[in-house]
């Protein structure tokens, strides 16, 4: 019986046969790796990194307000202005290491409130919906040498979202309801490719996928229903794709249910158990990478934020600026990076919102330039064309 390996090889890509080959980045080392992880839905931005600091934020969040660091269920003190949720304890360890860099009053160039369009700027790099069919991560990787036309990038998903569609190539896995085919019938799919370069291609690609994953733990459906577990799961292949000496480099991650209309929480509650679910797939990830965490960015970020103010159903609505973190053992944390505008009605967006003040490209230009070193005039160019006012981030990156 032929196994993988020799599938690979009848097929006539030998080259595969060690995994997916080697990808030459603009960092000449080639070993950055960097982590896109996009909740979907909006996370409420002043509950994951709440400024119990300003004056006024009691009195706006209400029964939302978040005990301060120091109280039952309090914050996890950052400064003297911010606190991360509790529920983010194993951020909060890296945060101390400096390893952790909550961006806030940040947002995407849109200033509507649907979720679809949202989330189409925030993944097209421009500033409208529609504008752009291909994703800016997948316009980023152009320039990264890839001799072996491997795929430097990859979506932990069905299906891969837009900000990694475009001309270049990238791969997806995510886990199969379905049991693994046998040998035989892989032979006869190769054989059946042989002579069809895409298909070939695309079944060499799924091969070496399962072959690195091919001990994760199998997702059943209990998996699936819990948000922790399918984050660690999701987290931990994800890790395993780019621990691979010759796997890519770039991964995409997404989690949805984070639009907290109605009874949010505060220190518990629905928002807490999915903020949890997240710190628990960022321990597993980093504890999946190993020794490559030292050279690892994960960028989490979201479409927009929430209003300042609890709703009638005790939860939020959808918003504008809020927070985003930057995590990995080759970020330059320890702190917090915000020009905070203020919680008064005044210093509100439209007398409801967190005012932003940064725009989240400066943050993807930050990473792109300093730890994947794209050179800043293709970032401007082709990367986010039209957004010269977006000031890349500097001293992000640990030097």
């Amino acid at each position: 019986m032929l196994n993988r390996r020799q599938i690979l090889q009848t097929i006539g890509l030998g080259t595969a046969a060690a995994g997916i080959p080697g990808i030459g980045f603009a960092n000449t080392d080639g070993d950055a790796r960097f982590v896109l992880i996009i909740l979907r839905g909006a996370v409420d931005g002043l509950a994951m990194v709440a400024p119990y600091g300003d004056g006024k934020y009691r009195k706006v969040r209400g029964e939302l307000a978040i005990p301060p660091p120091g109280k039952d269920g309090g914050l996890l003190k950052l400064d003297g202005m911010f606190g991360l949720h509790p529920s983010l304890r194993s951020t909060y360890e890296l945060y101390k290491q400096g390893q952790v860099l909550p961006i806030h009053a940040i947002a995407s160039p849109y200033r509507e409130r649907s979720h679809f369009d949202g989330q189409d700027v925030l993944e097209n790099g421009v500033t409208r919906a529609g504008e752009k069919r291909d994703g800016w991560l997948n316009r980023a990787i152009a320039p990264i040498s890839d001799v072996a036309g491997r795929e430097s990038a990859i979506a932990l998903s069905q299906n891969t979202p837009l900000v990694l569609r475009g001309d270049n190539s990238v791969t997806s896995w995510a886990p199969s309801r379905l049991p693994g085919a046998d040998d035989d019938t892989l032979r006869r799919l190769a054989s059946l490719y042989a002579n069809d370069e895409f298909f070939s291609s695309r079944l060499e690609q799924a091969l070496a996928s399962q072959e690195i994953a091919s001990d994760m733990p199998a997702m059943n459906e209990r998996t699936r229903r819990n948000d922790s577990a399918q984050s660690k799961a999701m987290a931990q292949a994800a890790g395993r794709f780019l621990r691979a000496p010759d796997g890519p480099r770039i991964a995409v991650l997404e989690a949805g249910g984070w639009d907290t209309h109605a009874n949010q929480g505060a220190g518990t509650g629905a928002l807490a158990n999915k903020l949890a679910a997240l710190d628990a797939g960022i321990a597993a990830l980093r504890k999946e990478l190993g020794p490559v965490w030292s050279e690892t960015v994960v960028a989490i970020v979201t479409e927009f934020g929430r209003t300042a103010r609890v709703n009638g159903t005790r939860g939020t609505d959808h918003g504008t600026a809020t927070a985003a973190i930057l995590l990995g053992g080759a970020v330059n944390g320890g702190r917090v990076m915000a020009d905070w505008p203020g919680l008064s009605t005044s210093d509100l967006y439209q007398g409801r919102d967190l005012a932003p003040t940064t725009d989240l490209r400066s943050l993807f230009k930050g990473v792109l330039g300093e730890h994947l070193l794209l050179p800043e005039s293709y970032i401007e160019r082709e990367v986010f064309p039209d957004s010269r006012t977006a000031i890349p981030m500097h001293g992000i990156i640990r030097a």
